[in-house]
């Protein structure tokens, strides 16, 4: 039988994420469109993304935080093509993002002193085997397989190297210990619900240091250049960014980080994800086709939450049927309307991948859990017959 309870908002994808509950298009009116971004206007609106975003996520006063081009990639590209090559590294990966650090750095960056430690989709790379001397590049939560690091404790405090770190799925959701960070990325349009194509940095002193002390052996194109003179650029961090950002999108920034502050900031934040995730727990536990992807119970994100089937009829299928199955559950609950773009990512194995972050509501993902168990059913049927 079809649930009689719906969701309010079936979107539940894994980015670009839904938008914070209560959003409206009206909340863009005061943007400054039609004006330069580097008038005193465009400036203060991206300055105040800045200081929103260092009191939400409570960033040490002496990090920097700076607005940069291209999503969590480009602050991750520039990143790397800014700040490695003068130490061995250590680049960790158990899932796509990863491995696109990886190749970056092994095939463009043509980095020699590489390390490569790596897991399987569904487990979490050896921390224990990272190098305090060496320069350490690592996604915080895996986002197509809903692994993350548990803690910091892994990184050492006395450590030489720096420690780059994707956050993306992570930042307004996890507890980053920012003593354990030296470089940060993410994205306005995980869990703000943000819209895409900008991209946040956020430095240690340790990465200042790093960027004032050396001069990248590589041409560094325009978008990535952090210093001017020998000197990081100290305007990038006041709002005066490297090429012209969209001003809506901007507002919409500011409306995020400001309801973030409206619920309670970063512990509500935390606390809306973990209640979401607790909803998927309790319904997996109880379900006998299904399970996370994450093999590790400290190690499941509580964003992007990433599930496989354990029926056996399921795995006894071969790998194409397996993501057909797949696209017709996603399929069915789209054309219910309860539920959008919950397919895992085309590079994990088969399964659902459910945003559970701070913008979606609770109730939502109670009502979406027996639509799954609906959809789930009439496949199974069908398979029967």
């Amino acid at each position: 039988m079809k649930p009689n309870t719906r969701p309010a908002s079936p979107n539940f994808s894994s980015g670009p994420c839904t938008k914070r509950p209560g959003w409206t298009p009206s909340v863009l009116t005061d943007a400054t469109i039609g004006r330069s971004h580097r008038s005193a206007a465009g400036k203060a609106k991206l300055k105040a993304v800045i200081d929103r975003t260092r009191a939400v996520l409570q960033v040490p006063e002496d990090y920097r935080t700076g607005i940069v081009p291209a999503s969590d990639t480009g602050a991750m590209e520039l990143a790397m093509w800014s700040l490695l090559g003068t130490r061995p590294v250590d680049m960790l990966s158990w899932e796509s993002f990863g491995e696109t650090w990886i190749a970056d750095v092994a095939k463009q960056l043509k980095l020699g002193d590489v390390r490569q430690i790596k897991a399987p989709y569904g487990q979490l790379a050896d921390l224990s085997a990272v190098d305090p001397d060496h320069d350490v590049v690592f996604t915080w939560n895996g986002t197509t397989s809903g692994v993350r690091v548990p803690n910091g404790d892994w990184i050492a405090a006395d450590r030489r190297g720096l420690t780059i770190c994707d956050a993306t799925s992570a930042a307004f959701a996890m507890d980053l210990p920012w003593p354990k960070l030296d470089v940060t990325t993410y994205s306005w349009q995980k869990v703000l619900g943000g819209e895409a194509a900008h991209g946040m940095l956020i430095l240690s002193p340790r990465a200042v240091e790093r960027l004032e002390s050396t001069v990248p052996p590589w041409p560094m194109p325009k978008i990535f250049r952090l210093t001017a003179g020998g000197k990081l650029n100290e305007a990038i961090f006041r709002g005066e960014t490297i090429n012209t950002p969209s001003m809506l999108c901007v507002e919409d920034a500011l409306d995020s980080l400001d309801w973030a502050r409206r619920v309670g900031g970063l512990p509500a934040l935390m606390a809306r994800s973990q209640s979401n995730f607790a909803v998927i727990e309790r319904w997996v536990t109880r379900t006998p086709w299904v399970d996370f992807l994450a093999q590790v119970p400290a190690t499941r994100s509580c964003t992007s939450v990433c599930l496989i089937f354990v029926d056996p009829w399921f795995n006894g299928l071969a790998t194409e049927r397996q993501k057909a199955v797949v696209k017709e559950l996603a399929g069915r609950l789209e054309a219910e309307g309860v539920a959008f773009d919950i397919a895992n990512h085309m590079n994990a194995p088969a399964g659902l991948r459910i945003w559970a972050g701070a913008t979606v509501e609770t109730a939502d993902l109670e009502a979406l859990c027996p639509w799954l168990d609906w959809a789930w059913g009439t496949i199974r049927e069908a398979a029967a017959a």
